[in-house]
C-alpha cells in the first residue's frame, strides 16, 4: 500500500523462532529454544539442532516473509538455512557459524527463489523509503536493541530484520526476535532513532526482473552479519544476531 509519503507493504510475519509468543521469554532465559512446543515445525531433525539454528536464523526468517509475501511459500526455516550453508551464505566452522554472508545469500535468494536481490554495503537510511515505494522490501542491518529503542548500543549491526513500510516519521520493520504484541510486526522505528541502531548496510529484494535502482552493482566483498559472537543486547543479553 502507498499513500502520500506513506508505504506499508502487508507482508506476512515470521519470527527466527517456530512460538512468537516465547520470543520474550527465549531471550531473556527463562525458557530454552530446545523446549519450543512447535520447534518440529522447523524443519530440524532434533530440538537440540532447532535450538542451536534458531539463534541464527534472523535473516532466514526475513526471506521467509519475502517469500510467502511475493510467491506465497514459506519453507521451514532450518530446510533454507541449510541451503544457505551448502551456498556459503553461513561458513561452520565447529560450534561457530559465521554468516549471514550478505553477497551469497544474494545469489542463493535469486538462483534458489527466483528473487532480484542485491547486496548493499553502503546503504543510507534517507534511500529506504524509495525502494519501499517501488515494491521492494530490505533486509537491514540493526543491532537487536531496536526492538527496545533502549540506549544507543556500543556497537550497530549484527541482527537482520525486514524494512516492510515508510512515513514521513517512522521505518516498518518486521523484526525476527521482536517481542510479541510490542515490536515484532509493522513495528515502527522512528528515523530520528534508527541511525543509533543501523549499520547503514543491507540486502534489496524485489520479484524476479525487478532491479533496486541503484547505480552501484551487487557487492564483491564478503559483508556478513556476525551471528555467533556473544554480544550485550540492552535489552536482554545473548548472542549477536537475537
Amino acid at each position: 500500500m502507498t499513500s502520500g509519503s506513506e508505504t506499508i507493504h502487508q507482508v506476512p510475519y515470521y519470527a527466527q523462532w517456530e512460538s512468537p509468543g516465547l520470543v520474550r521469554e527465549i531471550i531473556g532465559g527463562l525458557l530454552s529454544a530446545a523446549d519450543d512446543p512447535l520447534w518440529g515445525q522447523s524443519g530440524a531433525a532434533t530440538p537440540e539442532e532447532y535450538e542451536y539454528w534458531s539463534w541464527r536464523l534472523c535473516g532466514v526468517a526475513c526471506l521467509r516473509m519475502a517469500l510467502d509475501f511475493w510467491w506465497g511459500v514459506a519453507p521451514p526455516p532450518v530446510t533454507l538455512a541449510g541451503e544457505c550453508l551448502d551456498a556459503g551464505a553461513y561458513v561452520r566452522r565447529g560450534e561457530r557459524l559465521d554468516g549471514l554472508i550478505h553477497a551469497p545469500f544474494a545469489a542463493y535468494a535469486s538462483e534458489r527463489w527466483g528473487l532480484a536481490a542485491e547486496s548493499r554495503p553502503d546503504l543510507p537510511a534517507e534511500d529506504l523509503p524509495g525502494y519501499l515505494a517501488r515494491g521492494r522490501l530490505v533486509m537491514i542491518s540493526v543491532h537487536p536493541a531496536v526492538r527496545t529503542l533502549g540506549p544507543e548500543p556500543v556497537r550497530r549491526g549484527g541482527h537482520l530484520v525486514l524494512a516492510v513500510g515508510a512515513t514521513a516519521d517512522d521505518l516498518v520493520i518486521h523484526n525476527p526476535s521482536g517481542f510479541a504484541g510490542e515490536s515484532q510486526e509493522f513495528a515502527r522505528v522512528p528515523w530520528t532513532d534508527l541511525p543509533r541502531f543501523y549499520a547503514g548496510r543491507g540486502i534489496v529484494l524485489g520479484p524476479h526482473g525487478s532491479a533496486a535502482g541503484s547505480a552501484a552493482g551487487p557487492v564483491a566483498e564478503p559483508v556478513a552479519e556476525p551471528v555467533t559472537e556473544p554480544v550485550a543486547d540492552a535489552a536482554a543479553g545473548g548472542p549477536a544476531g537475537v
